[in-house]
């Protein structure tokens, strides 16, 4: 093996090319330079390369079409011999006479696409009764390769062009698999490292890429510190101007199913389910688990021994509060559940509207609600239904809060201040 085709290998192994792939690039690179050096105007000019030996054939080479009207093939060989000074006064005058209106511009450039695409190219096609000529048995639809001279070497401007085309291709060729490749993991959670700040974007190497954290999907508490490694969703993969965009979120929800999948081993294993998420990103969330086993405590699983696998995955979070819920097909108790950590007194539904009427002692009203309704909005978004927090005991039973984020004036100040008094508490028991 020469040193040449080691180094195109080791290019490949690199960049994760194809080595096929490569080699048509270069092949594509030298006829290039052939053609800015020696090829001439309807030559269509391709390049045979051998790695292991670093020779080349280069070819002319035509496809074989039906033989032209002697009309047409008079004026097409008078339009092949004009001269070169006509050709240059004809661009001229084109660039003088340019369409103001760039939609005109555009339709009469496709007009004479099409208009070539029905006439007979002598750059790529060669009439039947010629072809026949170079080969005796040629019928319409061969391709006749016409040996050319190999050149002793190529000028500077030819070598410019072949290792422009090379760059060129070699990083379309990688952004086509880039492309491919992080389309395949759209919608999955990956890690990443945080490489730098542009403004409100964040920029994460995900090794192969570089992920965009945009404003609108980053966490509002969370600092994200260059060389920190970081869970992401990939919300989508698409084709940008400099190449291929993967726009990342901190915000899913399935970042949030991700670190308990990777945290609980009986989640992974399929013995606990996750049921469903809500998550309201850096403040806290909900998740319902489930499990057909009667041996399994599937919350005290998820919590882990003294807290020591939930508090793991608040600190992947960055310190998010999240509530384990226990799920039941029994709408009232899974409703019942997801209010946690209030406890509830009674509990009205409505199957056919999917509506709940919670009752809930004036004690514990700051706790079915939440701060500013946090609560009850996310038991709302967990199990699809409507509910209403009633204040047991009132006259009337009076609503004074529900999903819908209407909250009794009087009780929003409560519910802040409780919470309040609820962290002062959990601060010091730490």
């Amino acid at each position: 093996m020469t040193d040449l085709s080691s180094a195109i290998k080791q290019v490949c192994e690199e960049k994760s090319l194809d080595y096929d792939s490569v080699i048509i690039t270069i092949e594509l690179a030298l006829a290039a330079a052939y053609r800015k050096d020696y090829g001439e105007k309807n030559q269509n000019i391709k390049v045979k390369f051998d790695p292991k030996t670093s020779k080349t054939e280069i070819y002319d080479v035509k496809t074989v079409v039906d033989d032209l009207p002697i009309e047409e093939e008079e004026e097409m060989r008078r339009q092949l011999y004009d001269t070169k000074s006509n050709q240059k006064e004809k661009e001229e005058k084109q660039e003088k006479e340019k369409p103001e209106k760039d939609l005109e511009e555009k339709k009469e450039v496709e007009e004479v696409e099409e208009e070539k695409e029905k006439k007979f190219n002598p750059k790529i096609d060669i009439q039947l009764k010629e072809a026949q000529i170079l080969k005796h048995d040629a019928k319409i639809g061969d391709e006749i390769y016409t040996e050319l001279p190999i050149p002793e070497g190529y000028g500077r401007m030819a070598a410019q062009t072949a290792k422009q085309v090379i760059i060129q291709k070699l990083r379309e060729m990688e952004r086509d698999l880039i492309l491919s490749e992080f389309k395949e993991k759209e919608s999955e959670v990956v890690s990443g490292v945080v490489q730098r700040r542009e403004g409100r974007l964040v920029f994460i190497d995900l090794g192969k890429a570089i992920g965009i954290l945009p404003i609108e999907e980053q966490v509002y508490n969370e600092n994200y510190r260059v060389g920190e490694r970081i869970k992401v969703f990939i919300k989508e993969v698409r084709e940008g101007g400099k190449g291929p965009e993967v726009i990342l979120s901190r915000r899913s929800e399935e970042i949030l199913k991700k670190v308990f999948y990777l945290e609980i081993p009986e989640i992974s294993n399929g013995l606990i389910e996750i049921k469903g998420v809500a998550r309201e990103a850096g403040s806290r969330s909900k998740v319902a688990i489930y499990t057909e086993d009667e041996n399994v405590d599937p919350v005290g699983s998820c919590v882990g021994q003294k807290g020591a696998r939930i508090q793991t995955i608040i600190n992947e979070l960055g310190g998010e509060k999240i509530d384990i819920i226990e799920y039941s097909d029994d709408s009232a108790v899974y409703i019942s559940n997801s209010l946690a950590p209030a406890n509830i007194i009674d509990l009205e539904i409505n199957e056919k509207e999917e509506k709940a009427k919670v009752k809930v002692s004036s004690d514990k009203l700051s706790l079915a609600i939440g701060k500013n309704g946090q609560n009850v909005r996310l038991a709302a978004r967990l199990t699809g239904w409507k509910i209403d927090i009633i204040e047991a005991g009132t006259e009337g039973e009076k609503k004074v809060a529900d999903s819908e984020g209407n909250i009794d004036a009087k009780k929003i100040e409560e519910t802040k201040e409780t919470e309040e008094d609820n962290e002062e508490k959990k601060d010091n028991e730490k």
